[in-house]
């Protein structure tokens, strides 16, 4: 009895701590001071009277609080490391919580990762030891545990996770597409010839083109459109120069995927509610002019991106265009795969080169774990059908206890600017990374990076993986044949690590070090031989122009097709709102050189 009362002593010390604050506790052996509730309650003045032997008495009386204090800290520790069944209590009741919240400023994606029937709650089998101590815990409040909860719970705890059962399900080597007479008629179609995809991964450059490109003799030209303004085209090769915006948009005109055709005017329909209403205009006007330079497969450096104003509009459409990219070369592969099946033995035909060195094709770099959060509700919502039937996510549950947030966790009466509040918003945590990969109608979290479609990751947690020079444990083979890169919200890793950027750019489409099970013969030409970085698209968006933002446009796009910059001078200054007016005076120093400058201040 003694035990089990000292073990329900334990627990009640740390049951009002949420799951942050417990493992802030165990690793630095204190509760954050962020999360410290100050009374506001004046306590009353109390007068001691110390006697003449106070001395000795006061130093007895430290060394026994201070003794006092370090068994109740090694209480908390004991009873984090010895209760593992606490965590997994906790860990059940934030799941409930998350569920409960919601997203404030996306209604349209909240209810994606709420399903009651989640596929993936199957997947984590996790063993808890069998003792009578964790019976009694467990006996005391059965009703907080669901079957399954537990082992969920204790997966989490894991410090990386990869989804190894669902393999095959999403494997492009061995999964195949019948095409119907319709859809062989739609790839034959003149329609189908002018899709913006096979015209940028069809062109076959020489040595001469790359040649051009490395030495950046680039010509360049200004062009203004409606709504982004002030637009500068450089490009090396004079066949892709100047485009024009689309007056009208027909989405069936768009080229998309079947599926988003359907899609997407629903998932948007949040944004086109708050335009004027028009017939038939799946777009914002901003939607509109960066779907159509996205579309031409040119890279776009857009540096008026900001989170109250215009963030998740475009968030919407760059995740349209990821996902359109994916489903079409992934709907290729698997053609291919049917046609390859259906060959006679012993015929040679090197017409199936769809594929690169490696399986994954996007980078989206976002800065915290809500951004991926969003992106990923975007993917969901995309991909479901203008019916309600919900798509197969594999580990949805797990994805939203690691990504989501619980507003408990929020410090009461903490008051910011409302621009803090939307950068800020949810989970903060910068060091993550997760594959995903979808196939048809389903979507698998947590994939292995070498079965993914699409990466999601922070600079900081693809550091950590790609590692630098003299580490034995290093990868980067993974990042070999990415097509499109995306970084969003490019002004926040200026307040991280920027060198953790330039990192990855050094390591983005090198030829890998291991062959990882790649068919060469149906390996393009151009990734072959290391030419990957001239036919990737990257799409860069931030708040504003900084130099260190626009080498990176500079020095690492090196797109064929050009690059597209908006470059609108800003009207209205920061320091015109200084209050107090400050004397501002100027001189002219004479010098004959920029050397000499520093000497003749």
């Amino acid at each position: 009895m003694g035990k089990r009362k000292a073990r329900q002593q334990r627990q009640q010390l740390i049951s009002n701590l949420s799951k942050k604050q417990k493992k802030h506790l165990k690793d630095f052996g204190e509760e954050h001071p962020f999360y410290d509730r100050v009374s506001t309650k004046e306590e009353p003045t109390q007068i001691c009277e110390l006697s003449d032997n106070s001395e000795p008495s006061g130093s007895e009386s430290d060394a026994e609080s201070d003794s006092e204090q370090v068994s109740v800290y090694h209480k908390l520790l004991a009873t984090l490391k010895a209760a593992p069944h606490s965590d997994s209590e906790e860990g059940d009741d934030d799941d409930d919580d998350d569920s409960e919240e919601g997203n404030a400023e996306d209604p349209i994606e909240t209810e994606k990762l709420q399903d009651e029937g989640e596929t993936g709650d199957e997947d984590s089998n996790g063993d808890i030891p069998d003792q009578e101590s964790d019976k009694e815990v467990a006996a005391q409040k059965p009703s907080q545990e669901e079957p399954g909860d537990a082992d969920i719970c204790c997966d989490l705890k894991d410090e990386e996770f990869t989804d190894e059962k669902h393999e095959s399900e999403f494997s492009l080597e061995t999964n195949f597409i019948e095409e119907t007479a319709d859809q062989k008629e739609s790839c034959c179609s003149a329609e189908a010839a002018k899709d913006p995809l096979k015209h940028h991964m069809d062109e076959e450059l020489n040595k001469k083109d790359v040649d051009k490109i490395l030495a950046r003799s680039k010509s360049t030209s200004q062009v203004k459109w409606p709504v982004l303004g002030q637009l500068v085209f450089s490009c090396t090769l004079e066949k892709f120069g100047v485009i024009k915006p689309d007056k009208e948009v027909n989405v069936k005109h768009l080229h998309l995927h079947r599926p988003l055709e359907i899609t997407w005017t629903k998932v948007n329909g949040l944004f086109l509610s708050k335009q004027p209403k028009s017939e038939d205009q799946p777009f914002t006007p901003l939607q509109k002019e960066l779907f159509c330079i996205m579309n031409s497969y040119k890279d776009l450096f857009y540096p008026e991106r900001t989170a109250l104003r215009n963030g998740e509009e475009i968030r919407h459409v760059y995740c349209l265009h990821a996902m359109n990219h994916i489903l079409k070369a992934n709907a290729q592969v698997l053609s291919n795969n049917a046609k390859r099946r259906d060959q006679k033995q012993g015929v040679e035909d090197d017409g199936f080169r769809d594929q690169g060195l490696t399986r994954p094709k996007v980078l989206i770099v976002v800065p915290f774990r809500e951004s991926a959060l969003r992106v990923v509700q975007v993917f969901i919502s995309l991909l479901e059908s203008a019916s309600k039937k919900k798509i197969d996510v594999s580990n949805k549950k797990r994805f939203k206890g690691e990504f989501g947030s619980d507003p408990e966790e929020k410090p009461p009466n903490l008051k910011r600017p409302e621009d803090y509040e939307a950068v800020f918003a949810g989970n903060v945590d910068d060091h993550f990374r997760i594959g995903v990969a979808v196939l048809q109608k389903s979507m698998r979290l947590y994939a292995p990076f070498y079965s993914s479609d699409v990466i999601i990751a922070s600079p900081l947690g693809l550091r950590t993986v790609i590692g630098a020079e003299g580490e034995k444990k290093r990868e980067y083979d993974f990042l070999s044949s990415i097509e499109m890169l995306i970084i969003d919200e490019a002004d926040i890793y200026l307040m991280q690590n920027w060198e953790h950027v330039m990192h990855l750019l050094a390591h983005i489409n090198l030829l890998p070090l291991e062959s990882h099970g790649v068919d060469f013969s149906r390996v393009r030409m151009f990734s072959l031989n290391n030419w990957s970085k001239y036919y990737r698209q990257t799409l860069l968006f931030g708040a504003l122009q900084d130099p260190q933002i626009n080498s990176i446009f500079n020095k690492h796009c090196l797109n064929y097709r050009g690059q597209v910059a908006v470059r609108n001078v800003p009207l209205v200054g920061s320091i015109s709102h200084v209050v107090v007016q400050l004397p501002h005076v100027f001189r002219k120093l004479e010098a004959e050189n920029s050397v000499s400058v520093i000497d003749a201040r």
